[in-house]
C-alpha cells in the first residue's frame, strides 16, 4: 500500500486547529507532528492552506441494495460519499427483502465487501415476529452497528407497533437500538382529516400529516421503554424541538444511554422551502416549520443532539411527482454534507471543531466503533481534505448518485473536497477515483 504525507494542513480534531504534518503508513496515522521526514518512497501532498478532518461517519443511509438497485446500489452510493468526505456509513435494512435476518444481513456485507468504496455497517431489521431472530445478534456484537425499529411504516412488513415485540427487544438486545419515531396513528389520523378537508394534499401539507405530535409521543414511548430496561437508544432525525425536551446534556456522551440524531436537511431546511423545492424536500419525519430548525441547531451546539447524519434515501426523478400519495420520501444528501456543513460554518452556526466532532467523533464514541473518528496515532486513516478557497456549485454534471438528482443543486458550497482517504487508500483526489481497493467492516468495542 502507498504511504503518504500530508504537509503543512491544519488538522481538525479533538476541539482544536494545528498546523502539522500527518503521516500515513501502511493504512494507519502513523505520525502526526511539524515537518515530518520521510523516505522517496512516501508520496508527499502539499496541504498548505487547507484543513484535514476525520472521515465523516454516517449512521444513517439508505443505499437499496438489495430490490431497488433503480434508485442507487452499495457501489454507487458509496461512491458519492467518498468524493462528499464520507469515510463510513450504517445501512438500514428496508430494503427488498427487508434484513430480517441474519442471513439477509449477512448478504449485504458480502455485497459491500465486494462493491463498496467506503467502510460499511448495516442494522438489523425488526418487525412484529422476528424478535427472536434479531436477539441472535447478541452474539455478534462487535461486528454490526445495531438494531433498527422503525415505530413509523417502513418499506414491507417493517412497522413495529406490537408492545410485546417492543417489550423484548428493548428488555434483551446487547446492542445499540436505533429508532425511527413517528406514531402511526396520529399520521394516518392527520390524513384523514386533512384528506376530508382539502380532497387533493400538496407538498406543504406534509408536515401536517407527520407532525410535531406524532414524532413526540412516538420518541416518548421509545425512551419508556429505554429507561425501562437500560437499553442503549439512538433516536434518528430529530425534526422537533418539542422532542428536545427528551433529551440530556449533564452527562458526557459515552456515559448516555439515550443519544438523538439530527440530519443536515432538517439543520438546512425548513416548512418555507416547500414553495421552492416542492416534493423534492418530502421525506420522513417532514422538514416542519422554522422554529423546529431552530430548536435543533440549539440542541446541537449545546450536546442534547448527538451527532450529525443524512438519512440519505435516494429516488427516481419521477418517483417524486405529485400526487401527494405517489411522492416518495426522502432525498439523496451523502455527497454533500460536509459541504453543507461548511456552509452553515460560513454563516457563523457552528464551529469547524464542532462540525468534527458531531460527524465523526461522536459518531465513533456514540457506536464504539473501533479506532475511527479522530485523527490519532494508530487509528485507520480515515481522512478528508478540504479546500476552503475553492467554493463549487452543486450540479447535475458534479452529482454522483444514481438517482441524478440533490435538492442542492444550484447551491454554492464554500468549499470543495480535494482528498478522500479510506483506510490509508486515496480512494478520490482531486475529482479522480481509484477503486481498486475497497473499505472495510466496521468492529465496535462492545464488551
Amino acid at each position: 500500500m502507498q504511504n503518504y504525507v500530508i504537509r503543512n494542513i491544519q488538522v481538525v480534531n479533538e476541539g482544536r486547529i494545528s498546523l502539522n504534518d500527518v503521516l500515513i503508513k501502511h493504512g494507519r496515522i502513523e505520525k502526526i507532528a511539524g515537518n515530518i521526514s520521510t523516505d522517496l518512497l512516501t508520496t508527499e501532498i502539499n496541504g498548505e492552506g487547507k484543513y484535514l478532518f476525520p472521515g465523516v461517519i454516517d449512521d444513517q443511509v439508505h443505499f437499496r441494495e438489495p430490490g431497488l438497485t433503480h434508485k442507487g446500489t452499495i457501489h454507487t452510493e458509496a461512491k458519492a460519499a467518498v468524493a462528499g468526505g464520507v469515510t463510513s456509513f450504517m445501512e438500514m435494512p428496508n430494503t427488498i427483502p427487508n434484513a430480517l435476518t441474519i442471513e439477509l444481513l449477512e448478504n449485504k456485507y458480502r455485497i459491500a465487501s465486494q462493491t463498496s468504496l467506503a467502510n460499511y455497517s448495516f442494522f438489523m431489521g425488526t418487525s412484529n415476529d422476528n424478535a427472536e431472530e434479531v436477539l441472535k445478534i447478541n452474539e455478534l456484537k462487535k461486528d454490526i452497528c445495531g438494531v433498527k425499529i422503525f415505530m413509523g411504516a417502513s418499506t414491507g412488513n417493517m412497522l413495529v407497533d406490537n408492545f410485546l415485540t417492543l417489550d423484548k427487544v428493548f428488555r434483551e438486545s446487547e446492542v445499540l437500538i436505533a429508532t425511527h419515531c413517528e406514531d402511526e396513528k396520529i399520521i394516518k389520523a392527520n390524513y384523514q382529516r386533512l384528506k376530508n378537508e382539502k380532497g387533493e394534499l400538496s407538498p406543504s401539507d406534509h408536515p401536517l400529516v407527520r407532525d410535531e405530535e406524532g414524532c413526540f409521543e412516538s420518541s416518548l414511548v421509545a425512551i419508556q421503554f429505554a429507561k425501562k430496561y437500560n437499553s442503549r437508544l439512538h433516536i434518528l432525525h430529530i425534526s422537533t424541538e418539542k422532542e428536545l425536551q427528551l433529551f440530556t446534556n449533564l452527562i458526557p456522551l459515552k456515559d448516555k444511554r439515550i443519544t438523538a440524531e439530527a440530519c443536515v436537511h432538517h439543520l438546512t431546511f425548513s416548512s418555507d422551502d416547500y414553495k421552492r423545492l416542492g416534493y423534492l424536500i418530502k421525506c420522513n419525519p417532514a422538514i416542519k416549520a422554522p422554529h423546529n430548525r431552530e430548536g435543533i441547531w440549539k440542541a446541537l451546539l449545546d450536546d442534547r443532539i448527538d451527532v450529525i447524519a443524512t438519512d440519505h434515501a435516494p429516488h427516481l426523478l419521477s418517483e417524486k411527482e405529485p400526487p401527494y400519495e405517489h411522492a416518495h420520501a426522502g432525498l439523496p444528501l451523502v455527497q454533500h454534507p460536509l459541504q453543507l456543513m461548511l456552509h452553515h460554518y460560513k454563516q457563523g452556526r457552528i464551529s469547524l471543531e464542532k462540525i468534527a466532532e458531531k460527524m465523526s467523533h461522536a459518531v465513533a464514541d456514540c457506536f464504539e466503533i473501533a479506532e475511527r473518528g479522530y485523527i490519532r496515532e494508530g487509528y485507520f486513516a480515515d481522512l478528508v481534505i478540504v479546500d476552503l478557497n475553492q467554493p463549487m456549485t452543486v450540479s447535475k454534471e458534479n452529482i454522483l448518485y444514481k438517482c441524478g438528482w440533490s435538492p442542492l443543486e444550484g447551491m454554492e458550497m464554500p468549499g470543495t473536497i480535494t482528498h478522500t482517504f479510506v483506510n490509508g487508500h486515496l480512494v478520490y483526489g482531486n475529482g479522480n477515483f481509484d477503486e481498486s481497493v475497497k473499505g472495510q467492516r466496521l468492529k465496535f468495542n462492545r464488551q
